[in-house]
């Protein structure tokens, strides 16, 4: 072979493998470039943490979530009577044939982070209206590492007594405020803690020494256990030194746990408590139910979400 087809041959060897060297670093160096222009666009651009929890309820207490503008959440929740213990047993169907309190409540989404609530309960009669607004949200990059929402109520115990204990209208108005404090580790796992306090003009029981204010920290959780159901557990510890001391009425931290599923629009929870009372003006002021006596009943909560702005259906995951 002479030198020039030595030279056209090998150049029809070398010069594809150099063209395709240089495509291949131009690709590389490409791609690293669009890499690091995506992760700077990540940063700016941190999404919000959602779904840390499925509902705006747990068990006992409420948590971060609030109703997207325009919704309309529905909400029942009912507790049974004492499945064991001395009012419970098979002469009550375990506590199915009774019911020691039932909610009936209504949330709206006056904006994304605001909510407006309204709700009755049988237990005391109470009447509750409330506002919950979200003041932080989780970020995706640990900016900010938890949400916060806060709440605050108004209760209103209605019912006509023959005493004298309400000579005085205003004894009874009940205030609540509370901060809730959640993340969201995982997909799977999500925890919050949530320091409150309480105001009853009245405290009930109506027992001299009854303390009109109490603060509490409440401390719950859900873990995922499937792609629609959970474990979530519940739990409040009220700081009073008269529900410490008592013997007569004896008091005890409510505490609640259950299973949470979710179906569609639905969020259905079912549940085992020491708390007869299902809002916390009643539950952390008065719970005289002790698991180890058998004074645990069933209950269930049900929202189910409406959306009233047709422009933006499905706001609510």
């Amino acid at each position: 072979m002479k030198f020039y087809q030595k030279a056209v041959f090998l150049a029809a060897f070398i010069l594809p493998g150099v063209t395709g060297y240089a495509q291949n670093k131009s690709a590389r160096d490409t791609s690293a470039t669009d890499s690091l222009l995506n992760s700077l666009s990540a940063d700016e651009k941190a999404d919000p943490v959602l779904a840390t929890f499925k509902s705006t309820r747990l068990i006992l207490t409420e948590t971060t979530e609030t109703i997207k503008k325009n919704n309309l959440n529905f909400l029942v929740v009912h507790r049974f009577g004492d499945i064991a213990g001395a009012d419970g047993g098979g002469k009550t169907l375990w506590g199915l044939d009774n019911s020691s309190d039932i909610y009936i409540g209504f949330e709206y989404g006056l904006t994304n982070n605001l909510d407006i609530d309204f709700g009755r309960s049988k237990y005391e009669q109470l009447l509750e209206l409330g506002l919950k607004y979200a003041l932080l949200r989780q970020t995706s990059d640990d900016k900010i590492p938890f949400a916060l929402t806060v709440v605050g109520k108004t209760g209103l115990k209605p019912y006509s007594v023959t005493t004298n204990v309400y000579d005085d209208y205003t004894n009874r108005l009940n205030y609540f405020v509370q901060a809730i404090f959640a993340r969201k580790f995982s997909s799977r796992l999500s925890l919050q803690v949530a320091p409150s306090f309480l105001r009853n003009n009245l405290p009930y029981p109506y027992i001299a020494g009854n303390e009109k204010n109490i603060f509490s920290l409440s401390a719950a959780g859900r873990l995922k256990i499937t792609k629609r159901m959970g474990i979530v557990v519940d739990y409040a510890h009220p700081f009073s030194s008269f529900r410490d001391k008592s013997n007569s009425p004896k008091f005890y931290d409510p505490s609640a746990v259950g299973i949470e599923m979710e179906t569609g629009g639905h969020v259905f929870t079912l549940n085992l408590s020491n708390a007869q009372a299902i809002s916390p003006i009643n539950y952390l002021a008065d719970t005289e139910s002790k698991w180890t006596k058998g004074q645990y009943r069933i209950g269930f909560t049900i929202t189910r979400v409406f959306d009233l702005n047709h422009k933006h259906k499905g706001t609510y995951k």
